[in-house]
């Protein structure tokens, strides 16, 4: 049996999505800038897409900017603001907790010159929209806060944190990562009082390579992309036909059936919560209340075996985990988020994310438990040794 329990890192495309990829690269194949009738149609695949995400999102069609992927998203959400406001002021907020996409482009922030200010979170994970108005200044320009946290699942209290925020200082933008958010909240921005949104497509069975930015109209933005003009002069280069064309094939199926796809995410988590209760020696990570966690993410510590190894034991048996986040496996520095919650060093690195879709089976879930009571009393056994 072939088990893939790492939906948070990327997902298999949907049908419909290969095929509208497949559709435009070999048949809508124009430069959708191109006035002639082969750009038009390439530029319909476009437009369409973007209808799309207004609808899912109720915001308007100008306010959806293409990119190459959440990463490029937050980079552009978190620069192009500093830059636009840096005469208002340099202060920018955000959380220890957050995808490297932010934390480091919050760095690269600091060596221009300006302040950032990292809010602690508590043993779950959880930001405070009382820190972030304590920590507001009258030079802060920016917040930026991630709406589901990409390894533990925690779901920040973003639409407070909004409210909060744009009632003491109304002119400060408010950024959130919903990379791991969109395709399993309805998030309706201008209700939440998010201004700047970043989305990824292949978490939501869509292609890698595209996401896009929303951009509530009233927020000004430098671009970090020049050269054609392409989407309005805002972010330059020749459009992702096929890529945008995909993302918006996978958000429309991922929201026609959102509620069936969440429930049974959750029966996937809850199962294998349960499950892993009963082994020896396992710490489970992030929020107790299930309202308040991802309905899709588990993370776990098998204390006293390292995640590697645990990770390719299960890869033998055909199940697919992460060891912590896909974009910061390759690095020694250890999980960032784990390092937050204050969890000890045995939990940190022994820590395993199991991460699911709408695919994901409970008989799947039952054979991984089944594997995973066969083979951690035997790897701890060995470990001692």
């Amino acid at each position: 049996m072939e088990v893939y329990l790492d939906n948070a890192a990327t997902t298999v495309c949907y049908p419909e999505t290969a095929d509208i990829v497949r559709e435009t690269m070999l048949l809508a194949y124009g430069n959708p800038s191109s006035m002639h009738h082969k750009g038009v149609e390439a530029e319909g695949y476009i437009r369409h897409t973007t209808e799309i995400l207004a609808d899912i999102l109720k915001v308007k069609e100008k306010e959806i900017y293409y990119t190459s992927g959440g990463t490029e998203a937050d980079n552009w959400a978190l620069t192009g603001t500093a830059q636009a406001y840096r005469r208002r002021g340099k202060h920018i907020i955000s959380t220890a907790v957050e995808h490297p996409a932010v934390s480091a482009t919050l760095e690269s922030l600091k060596e221009q010159g300006f302040e950032v200010t990292i809010l602690p979170v508590d043993r779950e994970g959880f930001v405070t929209a009382e820190q972030v108005c304590e920590a507001l200044r009258e030079d802060t320009i920016l917040v930026s806060v991630m709406m589901v946290n990409n390894e533990i699942g925690t779901l920040e209290p973003v639409a407070e944190i909004g409210e909060r925020i744009h009632k003491a200082k109304p002119d400060i933008v408010f950024h959130v990562d919903a990379v791991q958010a969109f395709g399993k909240y309805r998030i309706r921005p201008k209700n939440m009082q998010i201004d700047l949104l970043s989305v990824s497509g292949h978490k939501i069975h869509g292609p890698k390579g595209v996401g896009f930015l929303y951009a509530d109209e009233r927020v000004r933005l430098v671009p970090l992309v020049h050269g054609g003009g392409q989407q309005k002069g805002m972010r330059s280069g020749t459009d992702n036909v096929s890529g945008v064309a995909g993302l918006g094939a996978a958000a429309q199926k991922m929201y026609a059936d959102l509620e069936q796809n969440v429930e049974q995410m959750r029966r996937c988590r809850v199962l294998l919560a349960e499950g892993l209760a009963d082994i020896e020696g396992v710490v489970l990570h992030g929020p107790a209340d299930p309202d308040r966690t991802a309905p899709y993410i588990l993370n776990a510590s098998f204390v006293g075996i390292r995640s590697e190894v645990l990770l390719h034991t299960l890869e033998d048996k055909g199940i697919y985990v992460s060891a912590g986040s896909a974009c910061s496996t390759h690095k020694r520095s250890g999980s960032p988020t784990l390092t937050a919650l204050g969890c000890p060093e045995k939990e940190k690195e022994s820590a395993i994310r199991f991460s699911f879709s709408e695919k994901t089976t409970e008989e799947e879930i039952r054979y991984t438990l089944q594997i995973l009571r066969e083979t951690v009393p035997i790897l701890r056994r060995f470990v001692r040794k």
